[in-house]
């Protein structure tokens, strides 16, 4: 387990790598096509192509072809397990210690009255 988080927070750690998963989640469910995100990044599609490999060997990426498109996605539920194991493991089971980081992860919903 603690191999695939650090795979998993080591593709992360790369700018390219951490912007294109930024805007895979933007694009969830759906996915994007490579060579938007390519243009999105600005980065040559072989540079992309080894960035999203990377990503994807990390388990945080996932591909389908679509004729001859390549369309990514965030892999969610991979990122959730990354981020659950740091919250279980670093807390060590002091929930006061968690409860702020919890609360900052937590989506509000929009304030009509703001």
């Amino acid at each position: 387990m603690e191999s695939e988080i650090i795979s998993g927070l080591s593709a992360l750690a790369q700018p390219t790598r951490l912007q294109a998963f930024r805007l895979l989640v933007t694009h969830e469910p759906e996915g994007i096509p490579a060579g938007e995100i390519a243009r999105a990044l600005d980065v040559p599609q072989n540079t992309l192509s080894s960035h999203l490999s990377v990503l994807s060997q990390a388990g945080l990426v996932s591909s389908k072809r679509q004729g001859t498109t390549i369309i990514y996605r965030a892999n969610l539920e991979h990122l959730r397990t990354v981020i659950s194991f740091l919250l279980k493991d670093c807390c060590a089971g002091r929930s006061e210690i968690c409860a702020p980081l919890i609360a900052d992860l937590t989506p509000r919903p929009a304030c009509e009255t703001c």
